[in-house]
């Protein structure tokens, strides 16, 4: 069986009831997710053996986070248990024409603390096939950034296929900083991941003709990004989702597969949100599964797109769905009609 290692930080996610506005709320819905932790949670759902790295402390609330994970089958045994706090995101969900908003507490948390002893990558890769970060994880602290990059390097030195989703976040660290960090990293990545404006944002490789927030975007102009991306780090694959924001509520969402100088597109899916946090992740675990099952590149990016397409209906960061479940959405069923 493939096994997967992902590394990044799982936070707790507290935000308001329904469309409640942060200066209304009265109380907040305490759940789990981050990044990296989605996309094993996904890949546990797909039936994969998948494993979630990071560092925890040992109290309650760090016990109740591994403990959510466990709950979908993700391997916690390696997680390092130490620091004195989980990151915490605030998340305030946007409707019509209002933005969501996120606001991160996270500073100091447990993996933002941890050191590069706390992890034997060599053991933790005993046995595995993949592996998987975000560039949030770098962006957390200097040393977060050391750790990934001796977690990369280690990866690589074991032929491991290493994927990476460039995942830009201003709130996080500055373009100038997030491209130097990241540049060094990108000779360990296999499969590049982004969105139609992390290449702008971290590499400054822009997409030609494009502004994404008229709600329209020329796909065919993201082969570039990807035929730039792969000539600078000599990536084997890149995949670049395509979102037009119609409004917090309506998207349409596509996506683009680069590979042997070809590009691939998925079909456009009209989504009506409920929760699009995580909608990334979704994407780059369906992605994985994809090619750990030797799928070809348009069945890839099918699967994917659908993988996350479905993740958008879904409340929370986790996307509760099987490949079956994603089969028949990539298959052409996009109906939504009663199954009974």
């Amino acid at each position: 069986m493939e096994k997967v290692v992902t590394f990044g930080e799982i936070m707790l996610r507290l935000a308001p009831d329904g469309y409640y506005r942060f200066v209304q709320a009265q109380s907040y819905g305490a759940t789990y997710g981050g990044g990296e932790a989605n996309v094993a949670v996904s890949l546990a759902n797909f039936g994969i053996d998948a494993a979630f790295v990071t560092r925890l402390p040992k109290h309650d609330i760090g016990q109740a986070a591994v403990n959510k994970l466990r709950q979908f089958g993700v391997d916690v045994s390696k997680i390092a248990r130490g620091g004195d706090r989980v990151g915490i995101y605030f998340l305030e969900k946007g409707a019509s024409q209002r933005p969501s908003k996120v606001i991160y507490d996270r500073a100091n948390s447990a993996i933002a603390t941890a050191s590069p002893g706390d992890f034997n990558w060599n053991g933790i890769f005993e046995g595995v096939s993949w592996f998987h970060f975000t560039g949030i994880t770098p962006a957390l602290s200097d040393s977060a950034a050391a750790i990934t990059l001796e977690a990369a390097k280690a990866a690589k030195a074991k032929g491991l296929t290493v994927s990476c989703d460039l995942n830009y976040r201003k709130n996080l660290w500055p373009r100038e900083k997030a491209g130097e960090v990241m540049a060094r990293l990108m000779p360990f990545v296999d499969i590049c991941i982004a969105n139609e404006e992390d290449a702008a944002d971290v590499f400054d490789i822009h997409a030609k003709n494009i502004d994404v927030t008229s709600g329209s975007i020329r796909g065919e102009s993201y082969g570039e990004v990807a035929k730039a991306l792969t000539e600078r780090f000599h990536f084997r694959k890149v995949a670049i989702t395509l979102r037009e924001s119609i409004s917090a509520s309506d998207n349409n969402w596509a996506a683009m597969y680069y590979e042997n100088g070809n590009c691939y597109f998925s079909r456009k899916y009209a989504v009506r949100i409920v929760d699009r946090v995580g909608g990334g992740d979704s994407f780059g675990a369906g992605l994985i599964y994809a090619n750990l099952k030797g799928f070809g590149p348009q069945e890839t990016v099918e699967f994917a797109v659908a993988a996350s397409c479905l993740k958008h209906s879904i409340e929370g960061d986790f996307n509760h769905v099987s490949v079956e479940d994603v089969q028949k959405l990539a298959g052409g069923d996009a109906s939504g009609r009663v199954q009974r």
